[in-house]
C-alpha cells in the first residue's frame, strides 16, 4: 500500500472521474497527497459533494471540470483548466469512455465516431498538451486506462474493443518517446471492476433468477474472471498510485493486468 503523502505537493487529472473507476483512482490519489482535478459531463453542482469530501477527508485540493470530450477543443479547455487549477499537472489518467452494444453490420457511424473521439483521440490529445511542461519538470506519470478487451475480442463491442487495444500502441509509442526523460506511461488492464453500473447489473441478475449476491457475481463473471469475483475499484486505485512512486520509476510502456486470471486462460 502506498504511503501516506507520498505524492504531496503533485497535481493529478482524472478524466472521466465523477463517478465509477474514474473517482476511485482519483481518491487514491488524493489519499497519497495528491491535489486532484476531477472531471465528467455532469454540472459542477451534482458534483460538489464529492469534491467537498475528498478535499477535506484527504487535505488536499479538489476541483472539478465539465468538458466534453468528444471534441478536441473540450480536450484543450479541460487540460488549460486543470493546468491553472493545479500547481502542476504530474499525473494524467485518460480514464473517460464511451460505449455502445451492436453487431459490427448495424453499428452506427456517429457511435463509432464518438468511441473513436472520447476514448482514443481524447487521450491522444491530452498527453500532447501535458507532455512539454512534464519535461520541463523531468517528472511525469501517464496511465492510460485499458481493458482485457483491449487484447481479447468479444462480440458486439467492435468500437470498445478497437480503442482499448488502440490504447496499447498509444502507451507504448509515449513511453518509448520518453524514456530518460523522468516519465512514465503505462496502460491499466481491469478486468470487470465493482463500479455503480456492475452492481446495478448484479442486482437485475439477482431479481431476474432469484440468486443471492454471490451466485449473481458468478453468473456474471462466468466465462470471464476465473477467479469469480469482481476487482475492487480501490485496487485499481491502488495500482495507479504504486505507478506513480518510487517503485513505478522504471516501469513503462508496460500493461498491467488486475482482472483475476482472465488473460491467463
Amino acid at each position: 500500500m502506498a504511503q501516506p503523502g507520498m505524492l504531496r505537493g503533485k497535481g493529478a487529472l482524472v478524466t472521466g472521474s465523477s463517478n465509477g473507476l474514474g473517482l476511485a483512482i482519483a481518491k487514491a490519489l488524493a489519499g497519497a497527497g495528491c491535489d486532484v482535478v476531477l472531471h465528467g459531463l455532469e454540472a459542477p453542482g451534482d458534483v460538489a459533494l464529492t469534491v467537498s469530501r475528498i478535499a477535506s477527508e484527504f487535505g488536499v485540493e479538489c476541483r472539478y471540470v465539465q468538458a466534453d470530450l468528444a471534441n478536441t477543443s473540450g480536450v484543450d479547455a479541460l487540460i488549460d483548466t486543470a493546468t491553472r487549477q493545479l500547481r502542476s499537472l504530474d499525473v494524467l489518467v485518460n480514464n473517460a469512455v464511451v460505449r455502445h452494444f451492436a453487431p459490427l453490420d448495424a453499428f452506427p457511424i456517429e457511435r463509432w465516431n464518438a468511441a473513436l473521439a472520447v476514448n482514443l483521440t481524447a487521450a491522444f490529445r491530452a498527453i500532447q498538451l501535458v507532455l512539454p511542461r512534464m519535461r520541463e519538470r523531468g517528472w511525469g506519470r501517464i496511465l492510460n486506462m485499458t481493458s482485457v478487451y483491449g487484447t481479447r475480442a468479444v462480440a458486439n463491442r467492435v468500437d470498445y474493443v478497437t480503442t482499448k487495444t488502440a490504447l496499447l500502441g498509444l502507451t507504448r509509442s509515449v513511453a518509448i518517446e520518453t524514456v530518460g526523460q523522468g516519465i512514465t506511461c503505462n496502460a491499466l488492464c481491469p478486468g470487470s471492476v465493482l463500479t455503480p453500473n456492475i452492481d446495478e447489473r448484479i442486482r437485475e441478475l439477482m431479481e431476474a433468477h432469484e440468486l443471492d449476491r454471490g451466485d449473481a457475481v458468478r453468473e456474471f463473471l462466468k466465462g470471464k474472471q476465473p477467479g469469480g469475483e469482481l476487482i475492487d475499484a480501490a485496487h485499481v486505485g491502488e495500482l495507479a498510485v504504486f505507478l506513480c512512486g518510487p517503485a513505478g520509476s522504471q516501469i513503462t510502456g508496460a500493461l498491467m493486468p488486475i482482472e483475476g486470471g482472465w488473460l491467463a486462460g
